[in-house]
Parts: C-alpha cells; sequence; structure tokens
C-alpha cells in the first residue's frame, strides 16, 4: 500500500471518526446553527434538592423537604439565557405573536404596561441583541423550544426544576448560594440587585429593598455572559433574569417528586410553573438556589425569561 493510499485511508478514518464523535456531541461546548443558542454538555451527578428554609417576607414559601437527585445521564443546557436577539429571529421566521403587555415594577408593585413586551421591556432604549430576553411567558418558552426543535431535528427542551438546581450549583454544595454563605460574594457571578442598582436611571426605580452590597458593574440589565460563568461553564444561573422551568409548582415537594431529574408535571391542569435564579430586580434572599417562583405560564415580566435544554443522542 503506498503513501498517498495510507494518508486517504487515515483521512477517511478521521472524517468517520469525526462524523461518530459529532453524532454523540463530543465537545462540551456546541452550536446546531450558527445562531442557535450556544450548548455545554452537563455531565451525570447527584445533588440535595431544596431546603429547610422559609422565605422571611413569605413564610408560606417553604422550599423542602430536602431531597436526593440523581441524574443518571447527560444532557446539555444553554450556556447563557436564550437572548433577545435568538428570540427575534424566531419571531421573523414564524411570526408568532407574543404578549404586548409586560409586568413593569412601578415602585410599589409590577402591573401591565400596554405597547411593551419582549421588544420593548421598557428599558428606555431597545434590547440588544446580546442581551438575555426578557419580558417572555412559558408559553413563548415553549413556543420558541418548538420551532428550534423544527429548525435543528433535535431535542431541545426547558431543563426540570432538579436539572436547573443541578446546574446552577455545578454538580456540588458550597453554602446557602451558589457561591457560599455570603450574600455580598454575588457580584462575581451574578447579576443582582447590588449597589449599581442605586445609579439606575429612569425607566428603571429603585427597589424597596437593601441591595447586596456589591458592585457587578449593572445597574439593571446586563449582557448576556458578562460575568463569570460556574464550574460546568454555564452563566447567568443566578440573577439576570428568572427562568422558567418544566415543571408544576406544588409546595411543599410532593411525594412523588421525582429524583432522577425528571420534571414533576402534576396533575392535569397545572396551574402554575416554577421558576428559578432571581433576578437584577430580585432581593438577594431570592438569589438562593433552592428558591422557587410560583406563576401562571402566562405571566409577562420585565424580568422573566428562559433558558433551553438539550438531550443528547
Amino acid at each position: 500500500m503506498n503513501t498517498i493510499t495510507l494518508v486517504t485511508l487515515a483521512a477517511a478514518m478521521s472524517a468517520t471518526a469525526a462524523t461518530a464523535a459529532d453524532s454523540k456531541v463530543a465537545s462540551t461546548v456546541f452550536k446546531d446553527c450558527p445562531s442557535c443558542p450556544e450548548m455545554v454538555v452537563i455531565p451525570p451527578g447527584s445533588i440535595l434538592q431544596g431546603r429547610d428554609g422559609r422565605d422571611v417576607m413569605e413564610p408560606e414559601r417553604y422550599e423542602g423537604p430536602p431531597h436526593q437527585i440523581t441524574i443518571g445521564y447527560s444532557f446539555a443546557v444553554g450556556k447563557t439565557e436564550v437572548t433577545t436577539g435568538q428570540f427575534r429571529e424566531f419571531v421573523n421566521a414564524t411570526g408568532y405573536q407574543a404578549d404586548l403587555a409586560c409586568n413593569i415594577w412601578d415602585g410599589k408593585t409590577a402591573f401591565k404596561e400596554p405597547n411593551t413586551g419582549w421588544s420593548n421591556p421598557k428599558y428606555g432604549r431597545p434590547p440588544a441583541d446580546d442581551e438575555p430576553g426578557a419580558c417572555l411567558s412559558w408559553l413563548d418558552a415553549k413556543a420558541y423550544i418548538k420551532w428550534l426543535n423544527e429548525k435543528t431535528g433535535k431535542k431541545y427542551r426547558l431543563l426540570s426544576e432538579s436539572e436547573w438546581e443541578y446546574v446552577a450549583r455545578a454538580g456540588e454544595h458550597k453554602g446557602l448560594y451558589t457561591w457560599g454563605n455570603n450574600p455580598d460574594d454575588a457580584c462575581k457571578t451574578a447579576n443582582v440587585s447590588d449597589l449599581s442598582a442605586k445609579t439606575a436611571k429612569p425607566p428603571f426605580i429603585p427597589r424597596p429593598f437593601p441591595p447586596a452590597n456589591c458592585d457587578d458593574g449593572y445597574p439593571a440589565i446586563g449582557k448576556a455572559g458578562a460575568l463569570a460563568p460556574n464550574k460546568f461553564g454555564v452563566y447567568d444561573m443566578i440573577g439576570s433574569i428568572w427562568e422558567w422551568v418544566e415543571d408544576c409548582y406544588v409546595m411543599p415537594y410532593p411525594a412523588n417528586t421525582p429524583t432522577d431529574g425528571k420534571p414533576y408535571l402534576g396533575p392535569e391542569g397545572c396551574d402554575r410553573r416554577a421558576s428559578k435564579g432571581g433576578s437584577w430586580g430580585s432581593t438577594i434572599d431570592r438569589q438562593i438556589p433552592t428558591f422557587r417562583g410560583r406563576d401562571p405560564e402566562t405571566l409577562v415580566s420585565q424580568v422573566f425569561g428562559f433558558r433551553v435544554a438539550r438531550e443528547l443522542e
């Protein structure tokens, strides 16, 4: 066999191996199309989900009982939340009509303001394409994911609540928060309501609670992935915007809550969905990874968006 034949054979074998590797998503970071969300492969692992804690202001928000979760499979998760630009591509491709009345904070409460929405979250400027998409409901997230699946031929979905908590902690338990027990250490990895929020200009309105004693550099919304990632290489799991997950919300966790990473889908007619992670406008006690948002799937809020997951073949 001559040298040319050997080189040709080696190249063919290399190409075959590459194709096989690609089919299994051999890289830890990948994209299924140029404008698709960048995805990070998450390894199997275990975590203690939930805690025996109650919110100080809302003692009925019990976050337990704690229960062991074992995720025996790899899956992929968005490196950041779905951005405004990515959601815009979906809308332009499909003509999808999202709700144009988003809940905006007025200094005392949030109320639905006409002529707002994902393309106008009332930032006082158009939202940047590289910022997390906001004013997006759980139903908007599901519609985007359906389109993404059709576009790529892959199996995208929302994270389950237990997958979300596992990714947020990067598979390890450091303390109350993902970074430890000191709330003032938030700003390296999380865009929260902090000292920089005091410099926010209208239409942003300061929140009526003490800020975290640190400065993340963003008075309000910030660029997706601008702060440090966690050990899984995932950004903005805490802060930035609230992220919808697949699960029905029931408090406390019911006895039949899945312990294998799958979502709790609840009875027929699930009236509230879980959301996780807090936001740039949330009090620091909402930035605990065990804290559970509980909102109707139709909610459209200035501080709500979503992140996608993807099954691996």
